[in-house]
C-alpha cells in the first residue's frame, strides 16, 4: 500500500495499519458464508438433509446480519466502536467451530444466523472506524480498501477453500476460516489502541436513529439498495448464466468468476480515487450506475460469444464498482455521534438489496430466463443514478 500522500502533504497519513486490518476483517466476514458455496452438496449429505435448505443458510446468515448491523452502529455511538470491532470477530470466529461441531442441519442453521450476526455487529462499524481515522477527502480511498477485502472473497478466498476442503472437508474449511477470523480481530484490536474520540459518559443518552435518519441520508441508502440489486443480480447469477447459454461445466466458470472479481477490485480501487479528487461524490455515483446500466443491457443482451460475455461481465462489475465509494464516502460525511448508526444502516440496507436481487433473479429466471435481467438491471441503475442527482448536490 501507499505509505503517504504525495499529491497532497497537507494530509495526514492515511492509517493503512488499521484498512489491512479493517481489509481483513471484512474478507473474514465474507468469507464465513461465501466459502460454503462449494460445499453445499457435502454439507446436505453429511447433515442429512436436502440441498435446498442448505442453500437457505445464506439467507438466514443475511437476515442477522442486517438485523445485528443496525443494532451494532447505534450501539457504537453510545459505547464506542471497539467492543464491536473486537467482539464481532471473536464471536464469529467461535460460531464458525460450533457450525464445524455441529452433527445437526439445526445446529448448523443456529450458528450461521449466530456467525451473520456477529459479522453484522462489527462490519459496519469498521467502515463508521476508518471514516472516523481519515479526513473526508481521504474517506473513498480508505472504505474502497476496506470494501476490497469482501472483493477478495471471490477472487481467493471461495477458490482457496475450495482447494483447502478436497483435503479437510468443509468442517476443516470453517476452522480454517475461524482462524483467519480470530486473526483478524487481533489485528484490529492492535490498531485501535489509540482511541479517536474519548467515551460517552455514563449514563449519557446515545444519538437516536430518527435524529441519523435525515432527508439525504434516506436518499443515499436508498441509493445504496438500488445499488446492491444491481450487483447481485450479476454476482450471483453470472456463473449460472453462463452455463446456461454457453453449457460450461463449474471447473468452466472459474477462470470468468476470477475476472469477475478482479474487476470488481479494480473498480472498487478507482471508486475510491476519484470520490477522494472530483467535486461531486453524486455526480460520480450517477455516472457510474448510468455506465452500468448500459453494460448490464449489452451483457444480457448481446450473447454472441463467450469471450464477448465474459468482457462484458468484467466492465459490467468494473463500472459497477466505481459507484460504491463515492457513496460510502458520501453517508460516512455526518457528523461522528451518528456516523456507526448511518453506516450500520447502510450494510442493513445492502443485505436488503442482496434479498432483492436473489428473489427478482429467481422470479425471471423462472418467467422467462435472462432475457429479462438486461432489462431489469438497466432500469433499476438508471433509478438509483436519478436518485443521486435531485436533492441537495453531493459536494464534499
Amino acid at each position: 500500500m501507499p505509505s503517504a500522500n504525495k499529491d497532497s502533504p497537507d494530509l495526514p497519513p492515511m492509517p493503512w495499519a488499521l484498512l489491512a486490518a479493517a481489509c481483513l476483517g471484512m474478507f473474514a466476514a465474507s468469507c464465513s458464508g461465501t466459502t460454503r458455496a462449494p460445499f453445499l452438496l457435502d454439507m446436505a449429505r453429511d447433515l442429512g438433509t436436502t440441498l435446498p435448505l442448505v442453500a437457505n443458510l445464506m439467507a438466514m446468515t443475511s437476515v442477522s446480519w442486517g438485523i445485528t448491523s443496525l443494532l451494532a452502529g447505534a450501539g457504537s455511538d453510545r459505547w464506542g466502536r471497539r467492543p464491536f470491532l473486537i467482539g464481532g470477530p471473536v464471536g464469529l470466529g467461535f460460531s464458525l467451530v460450533a457450525i464445524a461441531a455441529s452433527e445437526s442441519f439445526l445446529g448448523v442453521a443456529v450458528w450461521a444466523a449466530i456467525g451473520g450476526g456477529c459479522a453484522g455487529a462489527y462490519t459496519g462499524v469498521i467502515m463508521a472506524e476508518a471514516s472516523a481515522r481519515t479526513v473526508d477527502r481521504q474517506r473513498g480511498r480508505a472504505l474502497g480498501w476496506v470494501m476490497a477485502g469482501q472483493s477478495l472473497t471471490l477472487l481467493v478466498g471461495v477458490p482457496l477453500a475450495a482447494w483447502i476442503g478436497s483435503f479437510i472437508g468443509w468442517r476443516g474449511v470453517h476452522l480454517t476460516v475461524a482462524g483467519v477470523t480470530l486473526l483478524a480481530a487481533i489485528a484490529l484490536f492492535v490498531t485501535t489502541l489509540r482511541p479517536v474520540d474519548g467515551p460517552r459518559t455514563a449514563g449519557t443518552r446515545g444519538p437516536s436513529a430518527r435524529a441519523a435518519l435525515s432527508g439525504p441520508v434516506v436518499r443515499l441508502l436508498a441509493m445504496g439498495v438500488a445499488e446492491r440489486i444491481c450487483y447481485g443480480l450479476t454476482a450471483v447469477f453470472f456463473a449460472t448464466f453462463l452455463q446456461a447459454t454457453y453449457g460450461l461445466s463449474l471447473a468452466g466458470v472459474a477462470l470468468p468468476l476470477a475476472l469477475f472479481a478482479g474487476g470488481n477490485i479494480l473498480g472498487t480501487i478507482l471508486g475510491g480515487q476519484l470520490a477522494d479528487r472530483l467535486p461531486n461524490r453524486l455526480l460520480t455515483f450517477a455516472a457510474a450506475m448510468a455506465g452500468s446500466a448500459v453494460a448490464g443491457l449489452a451483457l444480457f443482451s448481446w450473447t454472441t460469444g463467450l469471450a464477448g460475455s465474459v468482457v462484458l461481465g468484467f466492465v459490467y462489475v468494473f463500472v459497477n464498482a466505481i459507484a460504491r465509494p463515492s457513496l460510502m464516502a458520501a453517508l460516512a460525511n455526518v457528523p461522528d455521534s451518528v456516523r456507526g448508526t448511518v453506516l450500520g444502516l447502510n450494510v442493513t440496507s445492502a443485505s436488503l438489496g442482496w434479498l432483492g436481487a436473489a428473489a427478482l433473479g429467481g422470479w425471471m429466471i423462472a418467467e422467462g430466463g435472462f432475457a429479462l435481467f438486461g432489462p431489469l438491471t438497466a432500469a433499476i441503475a438508471l433509478i438509483g443514478g436519478a436518485l443521486a442527482l435531485v436533492g441537495r448536490p453531493g459536494r464534499r
